[in-house]
């Protein structure tokens, strides 16, 4: 097995568990290991700490599989991985709520570069590293015995896999292509999926949660659902009692599915308003007419992929905010998030509160929100913690 070794003093991370190596971290490469192939991880002092996927095309030349330099990486490693993933979500689905979300997330459950979400009787999987690029036969052959399915779709045409030396690919994996939607259950409501066209891998299920808890402010409000994507937000403040709802999204498909939405829960579409445009440029429109919102979500796409865009997203974020600000009656609610990880929370905090003090608002936060619960977040590896929201209340 070829091996990587460690400058002096820079395995401070890997003893903490954390799974990521950096190039720069990295004194020499034993052997001539192909993209994805798994190599020890070796100290200065000669210590093997543990195995991981070398990525030669990557800033993060390894990704750890295991800090324990005795387990083998093969078929029977892969089929325990995702055992475990599996089981830590029943949880979620024992109750029967919800037939969508996250069986795999990647770091967080030991499986570098790797999602697989359930949507149904469908799986839809994302390849990001070398490694898990190297072993995807084997983790498929894994999931239809581990997860009964009709069929399983790739989505790895993500940006990512550009820095991994990857270029983008979708298609079926295993079994049927799923068809054209594929209807989900989420609590009391219901959504079309596009699985094969859709954001992300069909559905934002990382929201799940916070669409539940954002519906606790809206009864009787009216509600102005920013990036509203297929009406996710608006369908779960309508059955809370939402007065109206107005979804400002770019995508005219999406909004024609978030009609469909709203047909497949019951609702009358006379009690939606959907307006197709910049969010950005639409804020602003309605803040020229007078009009206001009792409740403003915003949930805007990753504003920042690099460090190089931190302070563009920031004033992005900011000016967003600045208007939900200025459309809110008094004592009325923002929900705003940020996806972008590279926003930390003291950050995406700070823009909020200035963004409050430029429209002249005084304001509480009242909650803290993140991913849900089958979205979770290994201790050793913060990075894994992306999505961020605040629920502030205008008081003055």
């Amino acid at each position: 097995m070829a091996r990587v070794f460690l400058t002096p003093g820079r395995d401070k991370s890997l003893r903490r568990w954390h799974p990521w190596v950096f190039a720069g971290a990295i004194a020499k490469v034993e052997g001539e290991p192909e993209a994805g192939e798994t190599v020890d991880i070796v100290s200065a002092d000669g210590q093997v700490l543990a195995r991981g996927a070398y990525s030669p095309r990557s800033q993060i030349l390894v990704r750890v599989w295991t800090f324990d330099p005795d387990e083998v990486v093969d078929a029977t490693f892969f089929r325990a991985r995702l055992s475990r993933a599996i089981a830590a979500r029943a949880p979620l689905i024992q109750g029967g709520t919800t037939n969508a979300y996250r069986l795999v997330n990647a770091e967080s459950d030991g499986l570098p570069g790797l999602i697989v979400d359930r949507y149904e009787e469908f799986l839809v999987c994302q390849f990001l590293s070398a490694g898990a690029e190297r072993w995807q036969q084997t983790i498929v052959e894994a999931l239809v015995e581990l997860v009964p399915c009709q069929g399983t779709y790739e989505r790895s045409e993500v940006d990512v896999r550009n820095k991994e030396g990857l270029s983008p690919r979708t298609g079926v994996l295993w079994g049927e292509s799923p068809p054209e939607l594929v209807e989900i259950r989420e609590g009391p409501c219901r959504f079309l999926v596009d699985l094969v066209r859709g954001h992300k891998t069909g559905f934002y299920l990382d929201q799940r949660e916070n669409r539940a808890l954002a519906a606790r402010y809206c009864h009787g409000k009216e509600v102005l659902n920013c990036f509203a994507y297929t009406g996710a937000f608006g369908i779960y403040a309508l059955r809370a009692g939402a007065t109206a709802v107005t979804n400002i999204e770019s995508s005219a498909e999406a909004l024609a599915l978030g009609r469909e939405n709203l047909a497949l829960n019951g609702m009358e579409a006379g009690v939606v308003q959907s307006i197709q445009g910049d969010v950005f440029q639409e804020l602003r429109r309605l803040r020229d007419s007078g009009r206001q919102f009792d409740v403003i979500i915003l949930d805007p796409p990753k504003f920042a992929e690099s460090q190089a865009q931190v302070a563009k997203a920031s004033r992005g974020y900011k000016d967003i905010n600045l208007l939900a600000f200025k459309l809110l009656r008094p004592y009325g609610v923002l929900i705003t998030f940020s996806c972008s990880g590279l926003i930390a929370p003291e950050l995406f905090q700070k823009i909020v509160a200035d963004a409050a003090l430029d429209a002249g608002r005084s304001a509480q936060i009242i909650a803290r929100l993140g991913q849900a619960c089958d979205h979770p977040v290994a201790l050793s590896f913060p990075e894994g913690s992306y999505l961020k929201g605040l629920v502030c209340r205008v008081v003055s």
